[in-house]
């Protein structure tokens, strides 16, 4: 049998397979049902800063008359928002580490860079492993350059590590003007690691109705591509750990991401559309390739195929179907 350890943000994982921040571990039962399927880690579920921004507003706005010159009245209220959202999720990750043995990675979703440093602290003190930060802004502001949104990333990282001494993983969305340089650029901030990609949100429309509807919650195994392009392109050329995110729905997909050179995987709907066992599933097929191909240890063939090892690089970078097409004319 295969030996299918590997190293993620510092911490030794038993394998590859991280179930990422989502409704699967958002509970200490579910997270002991994770383990014992045979997650290798996993992240919790994201405390969200719009979430409490969202809470707050919506108190406010039904508040009685007589508060509204009450300034300090507001300012406890937000205050005490956060301190309830906060002392739920210290105590979530004390009960989770008090219960399994794989690292918990503790996980912030934020949109501004001025209030969640002081919590990496207090995420720090309760017992984490590591922080992943998940951060997406959606580039709409016409007024703004691309260089005003990259330099909010860099913002919240340096206010964040100046708080903890915890590695620090950042999820990223795919839109970037160059990828290439700002993941390099952070990556050389001293934080751990960088997940590629974040999925969020997508509107759809309602023909019928002639409404906005949410789109398609869970990842296709078609969208592995995306990730697999961006760690082979980056493994090897950046100063941190790389985890791949998006469409890994078998061993398979595992298989090729580590061939591009990730260090781990991250794994969401998969499990969410074929139960805990699909863990299992996946760690059986990772092993009988590397049997197969006669591997002890996932670094013997990790980054085999990034393109940074590869005798053809531009192949990476190609962009155009030209001969996909020209063989068909």
């Amino acid at each position: 049998m295969a030996n299918l350890e590997t190293t993620y943000l510092g911490l030794e994982l038993k394998n590859p397979i991280i179930v990422g921040s989502s409704g699967l571990t958002n509970s200490v039962s579910e997270i002991i049902e994770l383990e014992q399927a045979g997650a290798g880690a996993i992240v919790l579920k994201s405390i969200f800063e719009e979430e409490i921004l969202m809470e707050y507003q919506h108190i406010v706005e039904k508040s009685n008359d007589k508060y509204d010159s009450m300034a300090e009245y507001f300012d406890y209220l937000d205050y005490r928002i956060k301190q309830d959202k906060i002392t739920a999720y210290i105590d979530l990750i004390k009960e989770v580490k008090a219960q399994v043995s794989i690292p918990v990675i503790a996980s912030i979703n934020c949109s501004t860079n001025a209030e969640w440093a002081f919590f990496a602290k207090k995420i720090e003190e309760a017992g984490a492993d590591a922080l992943e930060i998940n951060v997406y802004f959606l580039p709409t502001d016409m007024s703004k350059r691309a260089e005003d949104f990259e330099k909010m990333y860099f913002d919240i990282v340096t206010k964040v590590r100046a708080e903890t001494t915890l590695p620090i993983a950042l999820k990223l969305g795919s839109y970037f003007t160059n990828m290439a340089s700002f993941v390099r650029k952070i990556s050389e901030t001293g934080i751990y690691g960088v997940v590629l990609f974040n999925r969020f949100y997508s509107p759809d429309f309602d023909l019928k109705n002639q409404s906005v509807i949410t789109g398609h919650v869970f990842s296709s195994p078609d969208e592995y591509f995306l990730p697999l392009r961006w760690v082979s392109v980056l493994s090897n050329r950046v100063s941190c750990d790389i985890a791949a995110s998006g469409g890994i729905h078998d061993g398979n997909s595992m298989i090729k991401m580590l061939l591009a050179g990730a260090d781990a995987v991250q794994v969401v709907s998969a499990i969410y559309k074929n139960g805990r066992e699909k863990i299992g599933q996946m760690l059986i097929q990772l092993d009988a390739w590397m049997d197969e191909n006669e591997y002890q240890y996932i670094s013997e063939f990790k980054g085999k195929l990034s393109q940074s090892a590869s005798t053809n690089p531009a192949i990476y970078e190609r962009v155009q179907f030209m001969k996909y097409y020209s063989d068909r004319v």
